[in-house]
């Protein structure tokens, strides 16, 4: 049973979508469906979604840039202002942007955020591929 404090943070279809075992679409509640929402909001393009063309990171810009400092710094950037934007439900602590070992057009996005209706802290790492992978 959902306290009210947590209804806010929503329940609903699973991202990706997913059959459960009973033959019925999958729903995520409330901390993972703020971990999903998440997921996806990196990755919208904008412009991708024609009713809500602001909607999604502009991450996308950024496929086939160099892997550089500079290039990290514009990801975690693009990241944060898509989650401000987007997720009213949490607070942005903090984004870092990593190589991933033996991976050099994979970028490794480490979202730290605290959930504003309770305070849980919860994190996401999102992969991003400068190029495509091969």
């Amino acid at each position: 049973m959902a306290s009210a404090g947590r209804d806010f943070l929503g329940v609903g279809w699973k991202f990706p979508v997913q059959v459960d075992g009973r033959g019925r679409i999958a729903t995520a509640s409330y901390e993972q469906r703020v971990a999903e929402s998440i997921h996806l909001i990196l990755g919208t393009a904008r412009g991708e979604r024609v009713m809500l063309p602001e909607f999604g990171c502009g991450l996308h810009d950024l496929v086939f840039a160099p892997n550089t400092t500079t290039t990290r710094g514009r990801v975690a950037q693009a990241v944060r202002q898509a989650l401000v934007e987007r997720e009213p439900r949490i607070d942005v602590l903090s984004v870092q942007v990593d190589d991933a070992p033996g991976e050099p057009n994979l970028l490794l996005i480490r979202v730290d955020y605290r959930v504003r209706t309770n305070n849980a802290a919860g994190n996401v790492v999102y992969p991003f591929f400068l190029q495509e992978g091969g």
